[in-house]
């Protein structure tokens, strides 16, 4: 063997070695115990760690996870990821608006950080609600930005605009955007599709590019074949929600969760 090729693949092992390590972390995060079962139970059809890969996640970046929700199922793995050698900013919605269903979120998603300070002590909560607030994190401070099963939601509010401003405004240039949400067929656009849960990717990619983003690559790690878009409570009708209740149900079980579209985006 030449000493030229004996380098490359020192140097190799050298980088490949640390890369595996963080997915290892990445992977026993995924499963960790603060994780409620059911959480764990889901990864099948989230596949967060492929997700996350898929995204660019590393263990030194700043990242801005968009409106986590009131269960923080992403946040869960990403706050302790990021713990030692990055930051994450939580950027969820408030009660500004008077909807319950946003204040009673918001203060479920506080008090599940506070009760597992070792985990969740260096996540950074900020509101991002538009019109009251509109920032998600200070400006140009993030490399990646991510949002999960959001895009119906805003929408639906009229919202989406002014989220995807803000996500592009807390991005540094040449950062990134993970964008996953519920496929729908090329036809369904608008608000009456995101009554169900379901948008076309063209959808995305609009208010994405509007915003100024470029796609930069789209994945199926999400996808669901099976998925046919045609139910009578929308994505709702899928588990893990079961709006149906014992209607359907084992056929439903058996599609498994929606079809999502799952896009990475660039700020130039």
């Amino acid at each position: 063997m030449s000493l030229t090729r004996l380098l490359v693949l020192v140097l190799c092992a050298a980088f490949v070695a640390p890369l595996a390590a963080s997915e290892q972390r990445l992977a026993e995060f995924a499963t960790a115990a603060h994780r409620p079962a059911a959480h764990i139970a889901r990864n099948v059809h989230r596949h967060p760690v492929e997700t996350l890969r898929f995204f660019g996640l590393r263990e030194d970046m700043t990242v801005v996870e968009i409106w986590p929700g009131d269960d923080g199922w992403y946040t869960e793995i990403l706050a302790p990821y990021l713990r030692e050698r990055g930051k994450l900013y939580a950027a969820n919605f408030d009660g500004s608006t008077g909807v319950e269903y946003f204040t009673h979120g918001a203060e479920r998603f506080k008090a599940k950080l506070a009760a597992h300070p070792g985990i969740y002590d260096k996540v950074e909560v900020t509101a991002l609600m538009p019109p009251a607030a509109t920032h998600a994190a200070p400006a140009g401070i993030a490399d990646l930005v991510l949002t999960f099963r959001n895009l119906h939601n805003w929408i639906n509010r009229d919202l989406a605009e002014a989220m995807f401003a803000a996500m592009y405004a807390a991005l540094k240039p040449g950062g990134v955007l993970g964008l996953v949400a519920h496929r729908g067929t090329p036809q369904m656009i608008g608000k009456e599709a995101a009554k169900t849960g379901y948008l076309a990717e063209s959808e995305a990619i609009r208010l994405a590019q509007a915003a100024g983003f470029k796609l930069v690559e789209k994945s199926e790690i999400n996808a669901n074949p099976k998925d046919t878009k045609d139910h009578p409570a929308g994505v709702w009708s899928l588990p893990p929600n079961f709006r149906l209740g014992d209607v359907d149900r084992a056929k439903y079980a058996a599609i498994g969760e929606s079809d999502r579209m799952t896009m990475k985006f660039i700020k130039p």
